[in-house]
C-alpha cells in the first residue's frame, strides 16, 4: 500500500483517502455548477457580494497588475478585476472544476468581459505558473475544498511576485456563542432544503456545511499562511466571524 492510500482527510464530518478528495468535491460542484450564483445570492441574502467587494477594497489591485482569482468559479471577482487592471493587465481565472470554469467563461464572456481574462483549469496545490508571477492571488470560498491547504499556500507564495499579495475570503468561527448556534441550526437544518428546493441537491449542501466547520478557524489559518513565508498576515471578521478575510504578503 502505497503512501497515498494509507493517509487520510476530510470529506464534510467524513473521513476519506487523500488521493480520493478531489474526485469528491469535483463531483459536488459538477453537480452545483449551474445553480451556483443562485445559491450565493438566496443562502447569503445576497451578502456574498459586500464580502467580495471587501475583498477587492482590500487587494489594493491596479491598473496592468496581473491577478489570479484561484478556485473562481463563476468568476465574480475576475469580473472586477478585469475592469480594473484594463487592457495592459491580466486576470486568470482558475479552477480545479471544469463545469465551474465553464459557467464562469460563459456568465464573463455575456458581460462582456474578453481581452484580459485567461481561464486555467488548474489544482491549487501545483499551480502551472511561474515564479514570482502575479501581483494578487485570491482565493474566494476555495480553501476549505483544498486536499493539502499547506502545499496550496506554499504554491501560492511561489507564484506571487515580491510585493504582492495573498487574499483569502473563507467561511470562518463566529465570534459570538448566541449567533453560532442558530448559525449550526441554519446550516444543518435550513441550507440542505434549500439545496433541495433550488438546486435538487440536498447533499451537496450538506457537504458545504460540514466543510466549513472543518476548516481552520481565523487564527489557525493566520500561522498557516505565516508558517509558509507570508508576512504582515491578517484577517477580519466579517458578518460577525461568519465569514473572515485573511491578507498576507509576500516581501
Amino acid at each position: 500500500m502505497n503512501k497515498a492510500q494509507q493517509n487520510t482527510t476530510h470529506f464534510g464530518f467524513k473521513t476519506v483517502q487523500e488521493d480520493k478528495k478531489a474526485e469528491l468535491v469535483a463531483g459536488v460542484f459538477h453537480s452545483v455548477a449551474t445553480k451556483y450564483d443562485v445559491m450565493n445570492d438566496v443562502l447569503s441574502l445576497g451578502i456574498h457580494r459586500v464580502w467580495k467587494r471587501f475583498t477587492i477594497d482590500c487587494s489594493g489591485i491596479r491598473k496592468g497588475q496581473k491577478a489570479l482569482d484561484l478556485a473562481g468559479g463563476t468568476g465574480d471577482l475576475t469580473a472586477k478585476f478585469s475592469r480594473i487592471v484594463g487592457p495592459t493587465g491580466q486576470v486568470v481565472l482558475a479552477d480545479i472544476n471544469d463545469s465551474m470554469l465553464k459557467v464562469g467563461r460563459s456568465k464573463l464572456r455575456d458581460m462582456g468581459i474578453v481581452g484580459n481574462v485567461d481561464y486555467i483549469q488548474a489544482n491549487a496545490e501545483e499551480l502551472p505558473f511561474p515564479d514570482n508571477f502575479f501581483d494578487i492571488v485570491t482565493i474566494a470560498f476555495g480553501l476549505r475544498n483544498v486536499t493539502d491547504k499547506d502545499k496550496a499556500l506554499a504554491s501560492i507564495y511561489r507564484v506571487l511576485k515580491p510585493g504582492g499579495r495573498l487574499l483569502v475570503l473563507e467561511f470562518s468561527k463566529p465570534i459570538y456563542k448566541p449567533l453560532s448556534k442558530f448559525y449550526d441550526f441554519y446550516s444543518f437544518n435550513v441550507l440542505p432544503k434549500l439545496g433541495k428546493l433550488i438546486a435538487n441537491d440536498s447533499e451537496s449542501y450538506r457537504y458545504l456545511a460540514e466543510s466549513i466547520r472543518m476548516h481552520p478557524n481565523q487564527e489557525t489559518l493566520k500561522e498557516m499562511m505565516a508558517n509558509v513565508g507570508f508576512e504582515d498576515t491578517e484577517y477580519f471578521n466579517l458578518s460577525a466571524g461568519i465569514v473572515a478575510l485573511h491578507r498576507g504578503y509576500k516581501y
